[in-house]
């Protein structure tokens, strides 16, 4: 299978959940973007007008942005796009990577009237996202100094929003960082006076957005539920081969909903309100203690292989945690060094998706409690894929993040959601403090044969305080 230059698919949805496939909005046509039409972002203009960004790879590499705008506003779907005759109307000027300069922003408008997009590039092993500024977004000029920059390699697909929280206003940067194709974030003030954006102190290396594989997101305001909605890619950790004979490769992420946690420090994610209407079949379960070693199956699903685990553990016995002794960057070594069968004092305890009968082919989410300072304690989630699959085909890398929480406070509930879709597993900790996304591929485990179980390896016994488990219907595509 050889690839095709990237164009744009265009598909149109009222809810999030059914969608309808229209033709390709803009596909490589001109000497601009001959080589491929990659990410971009449209922004909705004061008078209803939109404007749609894009990066154009031209013959030998060098990127370039263009416009295309709707041919016929009075077309509800908006189905024709035209690109500009000005294009490109930005171009990697001097001492800019011309082959790693991409990726636009939604633009924003300052008091001054002036247009603001951002871009990324890098010089070296320092990246740079790039302002750039206009006053009828044909005409470009580049600000004087990088917007942000830092040591991380090339970044991807820039994005840049307010959110507010308890009357306080915070602006977010994400970025994409390609090495590790993490996507992390940075709270901070902006000035749209002098176009400086200063992080808060103590996130000068930023926050994770997710901690698994949730990569090149991209965001939009909702006004209609006065919400921020993000999506994201989630890539194939399979042979290339099987890409190939299935004909596509990567599924976009359940749309999740963003928002400023209370004390302003970090952003909480969430299964955009919609997704819950794709619930059928409810399995409730109450006050079940689970003993050292125990599990329990998760009867009554009549398809586990695509359902919405939601779990309230409560944990007593903390004097047995252990303490911690790793840095927080350590959080995804520790999953792959201990996973969800390594016993400890607290944990690891949660649940088991995607497994088969005799569990050998299973996927945990786990959690695992560990002593912090001040009384506190530091929650250790974890995807683990080590047993995912019988594949060897695949890649089975766990992937975890931690949660410091006030478990004395929380009368030592811990919550945990898990959205199962087959060869996906999308997991929310401590209320959506924590988000991990992995990719799996069983083997076994498949359609009506997959099961669903809560698991405890922990020393001390943990209660199931409330568990809710649902089948999710399909969403529909046409």
């Amino acid at each position: 299978m050889r690839p095709q230059p990237l164009g744009y698919a265009h598909v149109l949805s009222s809810d999030l959940l059914s969608w309808v496939f229209l033709e390709p909005a803009i596909a490589p046509s001109a000497p601009y973007d001959a080589k491929g039409t990659w990410s971009g972002s449209a922004t909705v203009l004061p008078d209803g007008r939109i404007n749609l960004m894009y990066t154009g790879v031209q013959v030998h590499g060098r990127q370039v942005q263009n416009l295309a705008v709707p041919r016929n506003y009075s077309d509800p779907f908006l189905r024709e796009w035209v690109k500009s005759q000005l294009n490109p109307v930005i171009v990697p000027g001097a001492g800019v990577n011309s082959t790693e300069f991409r990726d636009p922003s939604t633009a924003w408008r300052g008091a001054d009237g002036l247009w603001r997009v951002l871009l990324a590039t890098k010089d070296h092993r320092r990246h740079l996202v790039l302002l750039y500024r206009s006053t009828d977004f044909t005409h470009w000029s580049a600000a004087r100094r990088p917007f942000h920059e830092g040591h991380t390699g090339m970044v991807e697909c820039a994005d840049f929003f307010p959110l507010s929280s308890a009357g306080s206003v915070k602006h977010v940067l994400k970025i994409s960082v390609l090495e590790s194709r993490r996507d992390v974030y940075f709270l901070g003030a902006y000035d749209d006076s002098t176009d400086k954006f200063l992080p808060d102190d103590g996130n000068d290396d930023g926050l994770q957005l997710d901690f698994g594989i949730f990569y090149a997101s991209k965001s939009f305001f909702d006004p209609s539920r006065r919400r921020r909605v993000v999506w994201a890619w989630a890539k194939e950790q399979d042979a290339t081969a099987d890409d190939e004979q299935k004909g596509w490769a990567g599924v976009l992420a359940i749309p999740r909903e963003v928002w400023l946690a209370h004390d302003g420090r970090q952003l909480m994610t969430w299964p955009v309100a919609e997704v819950d209407s794709l619930r059928t079949n409810r399995v409730h379960i109450a006050d079940m203690t689970i003993q050292s070693g125990d599990y329990l199956e998760i009867a009554g699903l009549q398809l586990p292989a695509q359902a919405d685990l939601d779990v309230e553990f409560q944990v007593s016995n903390l004097e047995r945690a252990e303490p911690f002794q790793w840095r927080a960057a350590e959080a995804a070594d520790l999953c792959a060094a201990r996973g969800a069968d390594v016993q400890g004092g607290v944990g690891p305890f949660g649940v088991w998706v995607l497994a088969s009968r005799d569990l050998r082919e299973r996927t945990a989410v786990s959690i695992s409690v560990f002593k912090a300072d001040e009384g506190k304690h530091m929650i250790l989630f974890c995807n683990d894929v080590s047993n995912s699959s019988y594949s060897d085909q695949v890649d089975k890398h766990n992937y975890g993040g931690l949660v410091q929480l006030d478990l004395a406070k929380a009368g030592g509930r811990i919550s945990l959601r898990t959205l199962v879709d087959n060869c996906i597993v999308e997991a929310f900790g401590s209320h959506g403090k924590i988000a991990i996304l992995s990719r799996v591929y069983p083997t076994s485990a498949v359609g009506n044969k997959a099961r669903a179980f809560v698991f405890n390896k922990g020393k001390s016994t943990i209660v199931v305080s409330r568990l809710d488990a649902y089948d999710m219907a399909s969403v529909k595509i046409s």
